[in-house]
């Protein structure tokens, strides 16, 4: 059976009557399920190899020196550290698919319990990077590619240029050394939850999610200006000119919609690798998230907490994805899956 969104459209000139109803397919894109959870099998036993391929024990590295052989294998076996690689990877991964990510060496709690407790900083932090990079590129980019070849122009495009080479940590410690100890208009590091009053909250969370969102606004100002500057060449912003409309409407009206289907695409995939990339600068602000969490359980030799983050992560990443497909093709009729 197939499975189908129903939108209208358009009736094409000389029909009579209301207009038929038209079906996008989505077979194709429930079709790509079997693709997403290969990704996630390949992530995941990436993580198991690459914390297998770590030098010495991680019973070892967890009991210290002062630790016997006996000790050691004992904990290797209690955690199945004694046994194949692919035989650990498929006893994790049942325990996964059941919600079991395992339990943490380090503090003993469960690991979903410790990933739910971080994902609220990290998720915040996203999204607020997020807007913060989208409110300094749409305005950049409309301006820009509405004045193609003029001095500010130039100076956006060479600007946007220096900041996507501009390293996410060294733009966070300037933004740390101008804004927190120079002028002490926020706090250099640390985090208050929203608990505890948004405005404390926001405090905190501005500079690092500014440090996140410098890095990203200029891929979004550089993609918008030239989807702008190709849909203003279209005969259709020609006609609305000629008729006198004023230069704000056509741009917002007519030029923004057609121009910002690419935008949506990247901003959604951008929010899952903010998600899995914010490690640098949760560890640079001392911010109690996920990246952090795994910058403490790799050197403790955490195999299980490193896993349980990694396949959280990569669902995450996978789900946004397809969102997007499905997003994609409702904002752009153009879009069919045969």
């Amino acid at each position: 059976m197939t499975t189908g969104i129903t939108v209208p459209s358009v009736a094409s000139a000389g029909s009579s009557g209301p207009p038929r109803p038209r079906r996008i397919r989505l077979r194709g894109h429930f079709g790509r399920l079997p693709h997403f959870g290969v990704v996630l099998l390949l992530v995941t036993f990436g993580a198991t190899l690459l914390t297998s391929l770590l030098p010495g024990s991680p019973a070892a590295a967890i009991l210290g020196p002062t630790a016997t052989a006996a000790d050691i294998a004992a904990l290797e076996a209690e955690n199945g550290w004694d046994q194949l690689l692919p035989i650990r990877y498929v006893r994790w991964l049942f325990g996964a698919v059941q919600g079991d990510f395992g339990t943490s060496m380090q503090s003993g709690e469960p690991v979903l319990g410790e990933i739910l407790a971080r994902i609220p900083v990290t998720l915040e932090l996203s999204l607020l990077a997020l807007a913060i990079s989208l409110l300094i590129a749409v305005p950049a980019a409309m301006y820009s590619a509405s004045r193609e070849g003029a001095a500010l122009d130039r100076v956006s495009s060479g600007a946007a240029s220096a900041l996507m080479s501009t390293p996410v940590f060294v733009a966070g410690v300037l933004l740390i050394y101008l804004l927190a100890v120079t002028t002490g208009w926020f706090p250099i590091a640390g985090w208050s939850p929203i608990a505890d009053g948004l405005g404390t909250n926001l405090m905190f969370a501005f500079l690092p999610a500014l440090a996140l969102a410098l890095g990203e606004a200029p891929a979004f100002f550089r993609l918008l200006r030239a989807d702008m500057i190709t849909t203003l060449n279209e005969d259709f912003v020609t006609t609305a000119t000629a008729r006198g409309l004023p230069r704000w409407y056509i741009l917002t009206r007519h030029v923004m919609r057609p121009s910002s289907f690419s935008l949506v695409t990247v901003a959604a995939v951008t929010f899952g690798r903010l998600l899995a990339g914010s490690v640098v600068v949760e560890s640079l602000f001392a911010l109690p998230g996920v990246g952090n969490l795994v910058l403490q359980a790799i050197p403790a030799r955490d195999v299980t907490l490193v896993q349980g983050v990694v396949v959280f992560i990569a669902l995450v990443y996978v789900l946004i994805n397809m969102a997007v497909d499905g997003l994609y093709a409702l904002l752009d009729p153009r879009v069919r899956t045969r």
